[in-house]
């Protein structure tokens, strides 16, 4: 198994247990009889987490090599399934499973550059993650609300194993140049520098808001599914509402696979046209007068979500190479989606306490991306360059 192979094993494995505790923290929560808004706020601690490590998350991605980054971010996601096993709140295990994400994130896609030879192998390695990636939210969805039906204690003994296989893994990533003269006491005043930096670079700004865009958006429709599928259609169970949470996933990773074939490194004008499509289905979905024409549209919303996100990932990493570095660059993403993701779920979650439906608010989520691709259409057309 050669280095990226590895990785993108690792990856699975990773992916598939971030995906899988979403549900078993559900489990616990109705078990345990919390209110029924306190899911966005367990969400919302995850998101604060890579927040507000973001200043420090690309320091130790560029710091030290990027596996064992990766095995150190797996081993702090165990922590956090540990505190779950031991009876902890679920927001507070969820948030160290956060750390460990952030932690992850910027050595994962940080590493990229060094295994592929060109713009064009960039591109195709990106896509592979996210299709590896997404695969692992499908099978993490399915198994994640069967297993938390079943039993809470195996769902999290499994979540623990995958985590330290993912470690193992890791282990076979070849070790990348890093740079030990980074240092980490003035880490938020560099951070501001380096983000400052980025967003003077057009590629930088565009892709920044567009990826932070369709992480909000993606981020609020998991969680409204949970609301909106006992309203819509009477299903409670996790096992069946983790099926149709797939779904989109099986969209994303048709558009994975299609987005070297039909949008080519440059064609910008394509990508902010699957934005639209996207932000479109999204604000049909919650409206579909039947199961199958809902079914269908998360399955369209998936692909043209995937063939949007994964150009604009290359196009920044490769601002980051040229500019704050590849595990920087990440760290930096990581905040800007967050940020758009911690706002998009909170703003879901004041919706619900307040008594807002469900149907209304998943068609906010799709306008607000709509008005998000518009920007982006702007934005290029005023630059007049090819991002």
């Amino acid at each position: 198994m050669n280095g990226f192979h590895a990785l993108l094993v690792a990856q699975f494995l990773s992916a598939f247990v971030d995906n899988m505790i979403l549900f078993v923290a559900q489990a616990i929560l109705v078990r345990d009889a919390f209110p029924g808004w306190y899911l966005q706020l367990v969400q919302a601690t995850f998101l604060f987490a890579y927040i507000l490590l973001s200043p420090w998350a690309g320091r130790i991605a560029d710091r030290f090599a990027k596996r064992l980054v990766l095995i150190g971010g797996n081993v702090v996601k165990c922590g956090g399934v540990g505190l779950l096993l031991a009876g902890a709140d679920p927001a507070i295990g969820y948030a160290v499973v956060g750390v460990g994400a952030v932690l992850y994130s910027p050595a994962k896609y940080g590493i990229l550059p060094f295994l592929a030879n060109s713009d064009q192998q960039l591109l195709q390695a990106n896509a592979q993650v996210e299709g590896t990636t997404i695969l692992a939210i499908l099978a993490g969805a399915v198994a994640g609300g069967w297993l938390a039906d079943h039993s809470i204690i195996l769902a999290l003994t499994v979540c623990i194993l995958f985590y330290v296989g993912s470690a193992t893994l890791c282990l076979g990533i070849p070790s990348d140049p890093y740079n030990s003269d980074i240092m980490f006491r003035n880490a938020i005043p560099d951070f501001l520098r380096d983000l400052s930096r980025v967003l003077q670079v057009p590629r930088g700004r565009f892709s920044l808001l567009g990826t932070g865009g369709f992480w909000m958006a993606s981020a609020v429709l998991r969680l409204a599914v949970f609301s909106w599928l006992p309203v819509a259609f009477g299903i409670r169970d996790n096992t069946t509402i983790g099926l149709m949470i797939t779904l989109s996933g099986v969209g994303l990773v048709v558009g994975a696979a299609l987005t070297p074939r039909l949008i080519p490194v440059g064609h910008t004008i394509r990508v902010i046209g699957c934005g639209a499509l996207m932000g479109s289905c999204l604000l049909l979905l919650p409206w579909s007068p039947g199961l199958t024409l809902a079914l269908l549209i998360q399955t369209i919303c998936g692909s043209f979500g995937g063939m949007y996100v994964i150009p604009l990932n290359a196009i920044l990493q490769r601002v980051g190479e040229q500019t704050v570095g590849t595990g920087k660059i990440v760290a930096i993403q990581n905040f800007a989606e967050n940020t758009l993701m911690l706002a998009g779920v909170l703003a879901f979650l004041a919706a619900s306490m307040t008594g807002v439906p469900v149907v209304w608010s998943m068609s906010a989520n799709g306008l607000v991306l709509l008005l998000i691709v518009a920007r982006l259409y702007l934005q290029q057309r005023s630059c007049q360059t090819s991002v």
